[in-house]
């Protein structure tokens, strides 16, 4: 099997993100649902729409932050969870 990758992401509102890998499969995925369940500074900052908005994609991965403060397993966001 080839490496599932990230080629582009784009904010939907609402601390959700559209992905599209790098098979062409699209998946929205809420991130802000798993920044209300797993509260921590490095990511409660994310909360922020402004700041949420920042991502880059980085080596096919969705990153926040300049030190990847944020960051999910590529497979769990295909699947549409983490």
């Amino acid at each position: 099997m080839e490496r599932l990758f990230i080629t582009k992401a784009e904010n939907m509102g609402n601390l959700t993100v559209s992905l599209t890998f790098s098979d062409n499969t699209v998946r929205t995925v809420d991130i802000g649902d798993f920044i209300r369940r797993h509260p921590h500074p490095q990511y409660n900052k994310y909360l922020d729409p402004r700041k949420f908005s920042r991502f880059t994609i980085d080596n096919g991965n969705i990153v926040w932050g300049k030190n990847w403060d944020m960051i999910f397993p590529v497979e769990n966001l295909y699947a549409g969870r983490i």
